[in-house]
């Protein structure tokens, strides 16, 4: 299939609760899981802000990614910009690897920002230094490294910046 397919396939929506029977059959390894979390867990979870927002990344209606866009107290451990976001628990799922959708995805980001999250000029996330598939995938989609660094809870992360 032509990326150009795949692409015009691949939409960012903020998540609903209509997809929570789907997200709830949402699948990943073990050796992922440790540097993300599952997608109902992370939109569940309490210490999120309310203020946060829940992406989808859909793939024909169907959700085959998540992450979400946080901002508070969490953000300034990253970033000292007021009109960043930090991109977290990015993830696809397991059943879907391996087709290019998390690139796609990244790829929409800048446009869903601009459109969802008015006043937002950056988005930031914290990689962690063993996870090099990742690490490589952000840059690819136009993340930049400036050599800073987070000590997080499962060790070194390198910290990312795109522009939106």
């Amino acid at each position: 299939m032509p990326s150009n397919d795949l692409k015009s396939s691949v939409i960012l929506v903020e998540y609903s609760d209509t997809f929570d029977e789907q997200l709830s059959n949402y699948h990943l390894p073990e050796e992922q899981l440790q540097f993300t979390s599952m997608p109902l867990d992370k939109i569940k979870n309490p210490q999120v802000s309310n203020s946060a927002k829940h992406v989808l990344i859909l793939e024909n209606s169907v959700p085959v990614g998540y992450f979400a866009l946080e901002d508070g107290e969490k953000l300034l451990k990253y970033t000292n910009n007021p009109e960043a976001r930090l991109l977290t628990a990015f993830s696809i799922d397991s059943k879907y690897q391996g087709k290019g959708l998390a690139k796609n995805g990244l790829q929409l980001l800048p446009d869903f920002v601009r459109n969802n999250l008015l006043g937002t000029n950056e988005v930031v996330l914290g990689v962690n230094k063993r996870n090099t598939p990742a690490y490589h995938l952000y840059l690819q989609t136009g993340f930049v490294d400036e050599n800073e660094f987070y000590e997080g809870p499962k060790g070194p992360q390198h910290i990312l910046h795109l522009t939106v």
